[in-house]
């Protein structure tokens, strides 16, 4: 069995990543704190979190989707809004650039997080 080891792969020019063609890795991916001021703990392939009401987030992609036809994943942990388990959902039409997200509990009551993870697969433009 062989092994390759590598600290960097590059691209055939050396300028940047390699396209990944046979596998399938996020293309963006974010963790944020949603309370007080909205902050990114770490992210790949995301430019800013907006803060836009109580449990209303836009993640910003620094590069863009090829199309609005990408799959994502939102949750937050384990909390309570208004002393009912909290919930995270896509909400508002995606956009090559953006997408929302909201996170309410069961009975509709929006409210901030402080820990909410985002991913999302596609391919960028």
């Amino acid at each position: 069995m062989s092994e390759i080891r590598a600290t960097t792969i590059s691209d055939a020019a050396g300028t940047g990543p390699i396209t990944l063609t046979g596998q399938s890795a996020a293309k963006a991916w974010v963790n944020f704190d949603g309370t007080g001021t909205v902050a990114i703990r770490d992210s790949v392939n995301v430019a800013s979190i907006l803060d836009l009401a109580t449990g209303y987030y836009t993640i910003n992609y620094q590069n863009s989707f090829n199309n609005s036809d990408y799959a994502g994943t939102c949750a937050s942990t384990y909390t309570t809004v208004s002393g009912v388990t909290c919930i995270t959902t896509w909400y508002g039409a995606k956009t090559v650039s953006a997408q929302n997200i909201i996170t309410a509990n069961t009975s509709g009551v929006n409210g901030d997080v402080s820990d909410i993870s985002a991913e999302l697969h596609g391919d960028l433009a």
